[in-house]
């Protein structure tokens, strides 16, 4: 880590994406407050991560980083997260019974309350409001009050944060990852669409095995591997206050970690190389992802490859590839081959969804499943043709019942869309969509 790094030193680069605090002083009393607060997560678990990662670095290993679009305050509740857990659970199983190889489970949870904006302020009838940036800034509602930035807000989704941590430890290591529960985590409306159906095939695989292991006297259910699960939390390292203030030495190696998270991604609109973003992550030994779309050149590449992992250390950094399905042919072969001959251990993610969002007919924002796996599609097409590893996926979901994206086993229509569209920010995918998406990357995988 380079000597001239250090938690502040990002104040002295432009930061983008930063809302504006009526009250600097209250603001600055807040971030006092929680940085005594306990880390949520533990440098330990950061490095166990990046060893993992590092196997999807070498072509061992598959990653699926997945979760909501914005977290809400308002959606606190152990069902919420334990039937979005399921359906990342779910996708593993299907894709390391269908492929054969480990699958590094990283959840957009327990810190993912920020959200970049393209505009700073919103318009509806003559009226001039903040943008919403998320629950940890301020509110959806349009209205003066609710959409005045409030510092307190960073409080509550630090102990939002901590009590989802708490519930998804449980969950994991307390026997409800258990394999032999497999049947259970397919929600009723995912196993009446195609995709459930064949979800539950691998299930019956699965207990089979594990009655097959019974019989020949091994006790599957007290087995650590088979009984838990290694879970880790992400989100993107918007606002950098909040970031700083949850940073802490680790004591064992004497360097600087951010334990809001196990890891942290920079969005596109914030991975400006000489900007606040990148300045920070560099410096935090975490392992970090950044976004790189349609825009981003082979030399840009490079250089945030240079100054985010100059050790090249592998597993540390993460490139999260957000084209198109239009756009994703032409624009990703050179970025790999740039990487490729310049050496640099990078996992390569597809995250299909945000290069395709369009407005509907109805005016809401959605996505369509088939252009979400023709991206994911033209990803695996460009590793093949320039002979590196497709590392994973990083997608948008919830464990809910919604009606956000269109297609799917239930062939959602914009017709459909009103039924339960409940995202605060961006289109998600429901269960059912989710399970298909890891039934075509296994597909694609196996072939």
């Amino acid at each position: 880590m380079s000597t001239d790094w250090n938690p502040t030193s990002w104040q002295a680069r432009p930061a983008q994406q930063q809302p504006e605090w009526p009250d600097p002083s209250e603001y600055e009393q807040v971030l006092k407050e929680i940085g005594g607060l306990p880390p949520l997560v533990f440098a330990g678990e950061a490095r166990t991560l990046q060893e993992s990662l590092a196997r999807v670095c070498r072509g061992e290993a598959l990653l699926l980083q997945a979760g909501d679009c914005a977290e809400s305050f308002d959606a606190l509740s152990a069902d919420s997260i334990r039937d979005k857990l399921k359906v990342i659970l779910q996708m593993g199983v299907a894709l390391t019974y269908s492929t054969g190889m480990p699958v590094v489970k990283v959840g957009r949870i327990a810190g993912q309350f920020a959200k970049p904006r393209s505009s700073a302020t919103e318009t509806q009838d003559d009226v001039v409001l903040p943008s919403f940036r998320g629950h940890i800034v301020n509110d959806i509602d349009f209205d003066e009050g609710a959409r005045t930035a409030d510092p307190r807000r960073l409080v509550q989704a630090y102990n939002q944060s901590a009590a989802t941590l708490n519930l998804l430890r449980a969950f994991t290591k307390g026997g409800f990852a258990n394999l032999a529960r497999v049947h259970a985590w397919n929600q009723e409306f995912v196993a009446k669409s195609p995709a459930g159906e064949r979800y539950r095939q691998i299930a019956d695989g699965i207990t089979d095995a594990l009655a097959f292991m019974r019989a020949c006297g091994i006790d599957p259910d007290h087995n650590p591997i088979l009984n838990e699960v290694d879970f880790y939390t992400s989100h993107e390292a918007l606002l950098l206050g909040y970031e700083q203030a949850l940073t802490r030495v680790d004591t064992l190696t004497g360097t600087w970690y951010d334990c809001s998270a196990h890891m942290l991604w920079i969005g596109e609109r914030t991975r400006q190389l000489d900007g606040a973003h990148i300045e920070f992550l560099r410096g935090v030994r975490n392992p970090i992802g950044c976004k790189v779309g349609p825009t981003a050149t082979p030399d840009e590449v490079l250089a945030l490859c240079a100054t985010l992992n100059p050790e090249m250390i592998p597993g540390r950094l993460t490139l999260i590839t957000r084209f198109g399905a239009e756009k994703i042919a032409k624009g990703l072969p050179p970025l790999l081959e740039a990487v490729q001959r310049s050496g640099h251990p990078v996992v390569w993610a597809c995250d299909p969804m945000h290069g395709n969002t369009f407005t509907a007919p109805s005016g809401r924002k959605t996505r369509h499943l088939d252009a979400v796996m023709a991206e994911i599609n033209g990803f695996f097409d460009a590793h093949a043709s320039v002979g590196t590893w497709a590392g994973g996926i990083h997608v948008e979901l919830t464990g809910d019942d919604v009606t956000e994206c269109l297609g799917g086993g239930h062939d959602l229509s914009d017709n459909d869309l009103g039924l339960r569209y409940e995202t605060m920010c961006d289109p998600r995918l429901n269960a059912a969509q989710s399970l298909d998406l890891a039934f075509l990357v296994a597909e694609r995988l196996r072939g």
